[in-house]
């Protein structure tokens, strides 16, 4: 007899992994289905990163920030059982932390 995985319980490693490889991309919000969540932290870290270019490194702050954002959502997610996940951030909808 096996046990099913609660619906949306698949997500979970995927937001996981992609939080803490590319958080700063918000990609793992787009896995979840928060898309303005995810593009308020694409948005930032292009910014940053355009404006760290044109002032020769003095605004690496906003992706940094943002990235480590994205670390510890990543870190998180996994961390939380399957049922807590689809809880939390499938059900409930929680979109930060």
């Amino acid at each position: 007899m096996t046990a099913s995985k609660p619906e949306g319980a698949d997500k979970k490693i995927a937001a996981g992994i992609l939080g803490i490889l590319l958080g700063a991309f918000g990609i793992h919000k787009f896995i979840l289905g928060y898309s303005t969540e995810g593009g308020v932290m694409l948005a930032i870290t292009l910014i940053g990163i355009f404006l760290t270019i044109c002032t020769l490194g003095l605004s690496l702050f906003a992706p940094t920030v943002v990235g480590i954002i994205g670390l510890v959502e990543g870190i998180i997610y996994l961390t939380k059982s399957d049922q807590e996940f689809v809880d939390t951030y499938i059900k409930g909808r929680q979109p930060w932390f």
